[in-house]
């Protein structure tokens, strides 16, 4: 089993190993579902306009925007340009590898609509026949060892997210710690 590191696998350009947002245009520009959608292209290399779009399904015009919006955000920069015929193609990468922010900005949803994606995703992945994995366990757990868990599964997030690509399919992961309303089992009693 190889071992990558976020800070030495991809994309194809430098760029910082975190930012902290801490403007609200920063969370308007992430949040939006095709912004989300460019970050993510972009953990894998630099892209075109052009790019994005095709594998995007949506016009160039309207990444053209989306990326705009990224980039007066601090999100995205152009890292490389390369001349085509009479024109220059701008490559877009982002500014960071990972964008912290703090839930209590994220008045619109994010958990949500990664959710939502996600569920969509398993559930196209099962129609097609296609490898899913789905599961889930309970604990009851101390607070201190949440905050533990929560640091080894974005650890494993990211070194799934800085895996090389290989193989003709792109495959998602998702990963969730949460509280429940689950009750625990009573204390038992030892038997008399």
């Amino acid at each position: 089993m190889a071992d990558h590191s976020p800070s030495d696998a991809l994309p194809d350009y430098g760029l910082a190993d975190r930012l902290d947002l801490q403007h609200p245009a920063q969370y308007r520009a992430l949040f939006e579902p095709t912004r989300t959608q460019i970050c993510s292209l972009l953990l894998e290399r630099a892209a075109t306009t052009s790019e994005l779009a095709q594998v995007l399904g949506k016009p160039k015009g309207t990444i053209g925007h989306h990326l705009k919006v990224l980039a007066d955000a601090g999100l995205v920069t152009v890292v490389r340009t390369k001349r085509v015929r009479a024109l220059e193609a701008k490559y877009y990468g982002r500014t960071a590898r990972v964008f912290w922010y703090d839930r209590t900005h994220d008045a619109i949803g994010q958990e949500e609509r990664v959710l939502a994606a996600t569920l969509a995703g398993v559930r196209a992945a099962l129609d097609r026949d296609a490898f899913a994995l789905t599961n889930v366990r309970y604990a009851r757990v101390a607070e201190d060892r949440v905050r533990e868990w929560n640091e080894r599964l974005l650890a494993l997030l990211l070194e799934f997210a800085a895996e090389p690509p290989s193989g003709a399919i792109t495959y998602a992961m998702t990963v969730a710690l949460y509280a429940t309303d689950r009750a625990p089992l009573p204390t038992s009693e030892p038997d008399q």
